[in-house]
């Protein structure tokens, strides 16, 4: 999730008179009507685009959805994120309008075809904006009122617009429930934290924003005093703080859901912590959600949020009392993904009370003694946690590596011993220190590592929190308040805190100064053990379709034990999930044209493995023959060391996804998967069901009629379905067609997260791109041929030389500079970026920290051979 996302709407105030409400109703200067649906059973939606113009004279681009359904119904606001305009909007608004709601979208001032000037949320101008369109919205004959002028209407968005969201809430009365995402409470606090600039965040909100100019001139002039001084001042909090949410504190009273990302260094979990706290002081109801992402990069959750946002708005705009909510603290757990073995965790926790950011803290003792930290003579070289506003950079997943790096003499490092338990860290860590500075005050940056055994570092979410010590010449204890964070730390690894004396993302003292530092007590976790795996369980219900009937017909056809003489098993291949030797299969009618021919690879545990190939290269026939639909004419498959016949009975720990499964459009996604379940005739304590639905991240749409899915919804559902019972090996042929880049993602995961419990994934793929970012091992064939396998990086080749993309061309003499950089032997420009070659021993992270140094335009760093150069290399370049 990233700054160009949804966002929301309103201000909350005293009624104007009828003079005032006259002089500020939105006109309508241009409009055009258009009509969609998405299918045969969905409503269709009918889209009016407008021109509004507000009192002060600035014209507003918006559009306004509807279903066409008679009756008055509740409104919802929606709008973008910093950056986008109100086209990043559209499908969401098609959604609430065909689930009943008539729906407004907008572009902010200064973004899409709306006129003025950026304000950053200002009271005056875009709050009062949104009132003017809750205007517009009582007067139209589709939307529900609570009184005269008062619309029943709630506000969603994320980031710039989950702030207005909160704003509107605050000043304008007639708001009735909101749900704001990824968002900012004190913008302060988010740009200044502790006194700390954080500048590179605070550069891609004034570049992404078209310049400094389209600004309001107060707040251009706030930015570049602040970005030349370095150092916040108490005017330019103040500027931010009256755009803040946090400003109208005591007044936002409505029912409202937070979403705050786990992997966001511009708006932390903190943010939505004060918020949290806060409104439930006013007495309103409050649910908190950390998804995955966040302006850092992660999985959005874009299906679950916005089908818990729409139950949500349910309730409090609907009236809906059985709408489901969802708990009052959700949060989805991610250990990361490895790429060398897929390992990963992925998974909703939920508790009925919102932990706060310190429950329930464990003591962790730590060592190190005093320990002197150099702040060097322009603040550089600077340590580096993350790449604000990169998020594509923040792992380098492509080369399977982050790009935390701590400079000798700049930092103190305390260490405790290995756990002698796992441990959950939920919430945000604390510890006393003592600083004492050469200088009056002292700036730190602190972040907390998860070490393994190996030594191999891990900075969950790439976070830090700066720390201003002021009057730090005479020495100072300071509680540090580490990150908030989600994040499971195992037995065997420690906890090391680490002091820096510089960060990449924020302006530190130029001046050269010692600071000394030492521990002064032990280290708080926040455990939250209310906290756990949310269990949801079945519903009863008495659906029975004669459909059934063939499903249990074609059950019993691929499961039912018929006489073989199949050969015996093999004792030595029982843990094996897949042998294939010298498998052959001629073309029906021919005795010499092959579709698979001397066909022979092994798949291992706990492997994604990809099954490459052109156009008949006999991928599909392959599969065919393994999930036994097809007899092979020469050689052998054995799963688990039991060879495979058709009906074989260790075909029960086979599962496939092959063609897309038919789903009972009228029936919740957990009903037909109970159905089919039920259909095969096996105990439905074998189904594992709720185990295989948290794998696939169905989330709150599983008790949705499957008629209201996205595409990439059922392709999910089709694969819960095909991983009921938890089959040992899953078998997935061509699973993101059709799919769009955000559902390809999300199924890139599922895939991943079914392997990481030591399960065996094959899948088929077109996409190389994808199968490359998701798969552990590949086998490629051509013409009915192995072709070669092995390990993904095997058959690429990481190799020394690095393809840097970059957003605009590179001049030739920055070229010059980067191929002059230590560790550097070349540096050539090609049309996307820069072909760098690495000097032996020189890394990624060195490489990636000089480049920005340098002002390089980095959008991506990858291994220059991708997948799709070494797959045409072994077929020969063929289609």
């Amino acid at each position: 999730m990233d700054l160009r996302v949804p966002a929301a709407r309103l201000l909350k105030g005293p009624r104007r008179t009828a003079a005032a409400l006259a002089a500020a109703v939105l006109v309508a200067v241009a409009g055009t009507w258009t009509a969609t649906a998405s299918g045969d059973d969905t409503p269709r939606v009918h889209q009016v685009n407008q021109k509004l113009t507000t009192a002060d004279g600035t014209r507003l681009t918006t559009s306004f959805f509807t279903d066409g359904r008679p009756g008055r119904h509740p409104a919802v606001l929606l709008a973008h994120g910093f950056g986008g305009n109100k086209k990043d909007m559209l499908d969401q608004a098609r959604n609430f309008a065909r689930h009943g709601y008539a729906v407004m979208t907008w572009s902010a001032r200064g973004f899409g075809g709306s006129t003025g000037e950026i304000g950053l949320n200002d009271p005056k101008h875009e709050v009062k904006d949104v009132s003017q369109l809750i205007d517009w919205l009582a007067k139209r004959p589709e939307v529900r009122l609570d009184a005269p002028g008062d619309p029943r209407v709630g506000v969603a968005g994320a980031s710039y617009g989950g702030a207005i969201s909160l704003l509107a809430a605050g000043h304008d009365h007639r708001v009735d429930a909101i749900a704001p995402a990824v968002t900012y409470w004190n913008l302060a606090d988010a740009l200044f934290p502790d006194g700390v600039f954080k500048k590179l965040w605070a550069g891609v909100f004034f570049n992404s924003g078209g310049g400094c100019e389209d600004f309001e001139p107060a707040l251009c002039r706030m930015y570049q005093r602040v970005a030349q001084s370095g150092t916040p001042d108490a005017e330019a909090r103040r500027l931010l703080e009256e755009r803040s949410p946090s400003a109208v504190a005591t007044r936002i009273k409505v029912p409202t859901l937070l979403f705050q990302g786990q992997t966001d260094s511009l708006f932390t979990l903190a943010q939505s912590d004060a918020a949290e706290r806060a409104i439930k002081a006013n007495g309103a109801p409050v649910k908190t959600d950390w998804i995955s992402g966040g302006h850092d990069g992660g999985d959005e959750e874009t299906d679950r949020v916005s089908t818990r946002m729409r139950s949500w708005f349910d309730r409090y705009l609907k009236d809906d009392t059985s709408a489901a909510t969802g708990p009052a603290f959700r949060v989805t757990r991610t250990g990361g993904v490895d790429s060398t073995d897929g390992t990963v965790q992925l998974r909703g926790a939920s508790g009925s009370a919102y932990p706060g950011l310190h429950s329930h803290q464990h003591t962790v003792q730590l060592t190190g003694g005093t320990q002197h930290v150099a702040n060097p003579a322009g603040a550089g070289p600077p340590a580096v946690s993350a790449l604000p506003g990169l998020g594509s950079l923040a792992r380098l997943s492509a080369l399977g590596t982050g790009v935390s790096l701590d400079f000798p003499g700049q930092n103190a490092h305390f260490d405790s011993a290995p756990l002698p338990a796992t441990l959950r860290v939920t919430g945000s860590p604390t510890a006393r220190v003592h600083v004492r500075a050469t200088s009056d005050d002292a700036v730190l940056f602190a972040k907390l590592y998860d070490v393994g055994p190996g030594g191999t570092r891990v900075l969950p979410s790439q976070l830090v929190t700066p720390l201003r010590v002021t009057g730090a010449r005479a020495g100072k204890d300071v509680t540090v308040t580490l990150p908030a964070v989600d994040h499971e730390i195992q037995k065997g690894h420690r906890l090391r805190l680490v002091l820096a004396s510089t960060d990449l993302a924020y302006a530190s003292p130029t001046a050269p100064a010692t600071y000394t530092v030492s521990l002064d007590g032990a280290l708080k976790v926040p455990t939250a053990p209310g906290v756990t795996t949310a269990r949801t369980p079945l519903p009863s219900w008495v659906w029975w379709l004669p459909l059934a009937g063939a499903a249990l017909a074609a059950a019993l056809l691929l499961t039912a034990r018929r006489p073989s003489s199949a050969p015996a098993p093999d004792p030595e291949l029982a843990e094996v999930p897949l042998v294939i030797g010298d498998l052959s299969k001629r073309y029906a009618g021919s005795a010499e044209r092959y579709a698979v021919r001397d066909l022979s690879f092994r798949v291992e545990k706990g492997q994604v493995l990809g099954l490459l190939g052109p156009n008949g290269a006999g991928k599909t026939t392959t599969l065919r023959m393994l999930m036994g639909l097809i007899r092979p004419d020469a050689g052998e498959i054995r799963v688990f060391g039991h060879a495979v016949r058709p009906g074989a009975p260790v075909l029960s720990r086979v599962g496939a996804f092959v063609e897309g499964a038919g789903f009972l459009p009228h029936l919740s996604g957990r009903e037909n998967l109970e159905l089919y379940w039920r259909a095969t005739g096996r105990p439905a304590e074998d189904a594992q069901l709720e185990e295989a639905l948290e794998i696939a991240g169905l989330g709150d749409a599983l008790d949705r009629a499957v008629r209201t899915y996205s595409q990439g919804m059922r392709q999910r559902l089709a694969i819960a379905q095909a991983m009921l019972g938890l089959p040992d090996l899953l078998i997935l042929d061509e699973p993101t067609n059709g799919l769009d880049p955000p559902q390809i993602r999300e199924m890139r995961e599922v895939m991943i997260r079914y392997a990481a419990a030591g399960r065996t994934v094959i899948v088929s793929s077109h996409l190389l791109a994808e199968v490359e970012q998701s798969c552990t091992h590949l086998v490629v064939m051509d013409r009915g041929r192995l072709v070669q396998a092995g390990p993904v990086r095997d058959i690429i080749g990481s190799g020394d030389t690095l393809l840097v993309g970059t957003g605009t061309p590179v001049r030739e003499p920055l070229v010059e500079k980067v191929a002059a950089l230590p560790g550097v032997a070349s540096a050539v420009r090609t049309e996307d970026g820069l072909l760098v070659r690495l000097e032996p021993g020189a890394t990624a992270e060195a490489l990636v920290v000089d480049l920005v140094r340098l002002e390089v335009p980095v959008a991506s760093v990858g291994p220059h051979r991708r997948l799709e150069d070494a797959f045409l290399t072994l077929i020969g370049g063929s289609p």
